[in-house]
């Protein structure tokens, strides 16, 4: 069943997905998109990082969470695009061999002001690890359709 802006409500909280971080993976990305060496060369980062070892892009994270909120929301969502983000925030680094979630929850909801068929929510997320760390945080803004009449 599609989710309409108006099956939407301030407070709403959801728990989902699951997301196994790989090497190869964090390797694979870092390559393409953000090859600083931290992410990319495993021994300098075992013996040079402050991180202890290789860590995911921040840019990553965001890409396995935008996976899960489109697998476990976005894909049933009548959710027209995102107008943007707020906060995104990394706190702590994502390694090898963690499995990861999200938590949301919506803290605000508003009609558009020019068209009646839509709304806009905002919607609070956190990745987290198998342990309840907090690997990220973000506010995203998104528009969504109103449920026809």
């Amino acid at each position: 069943m599609p989710i309409y802006f108006d099956d939407l409500t301030e407070g709403d909280t959801r728990s989902f997905g699951s997301y196994a971080v790989t090497e190869d993976e964090i390797l694979e990305f870092a390559g393409q998109y953000d090859p600083q060496w931290f992410h990319t060369d495993v021994e300098r980062a075992e013996s040079e990082s402050i991180y202890g070892g290789l860590i995911a892009s921040g840019w990553h994270t965001a890409a396995m969470t935008m996976r899960m909120i489109v697998d476990h929301h976005l894909e049933d969502a009548m959710a027209l695009g995102a107008l943007g983000v707020d906060n995104l925030r990394w706190p702590n680094p994502v390694f090898p061999g963690e499995t990861l979630s999200v938590e949301t929850e919506v803290v605000e909801t508003r009609e558009s002001e020019s068209r009646d068929d839509r709304g806009v929510v905002k919607t609070r997320s956190w990745t987290v690890n198998q342990d309840g760390e907090t690997k990220m945080e973000m506010t995203s803004i998104v528009l969504y359709a109103r449920r026809p009449a």
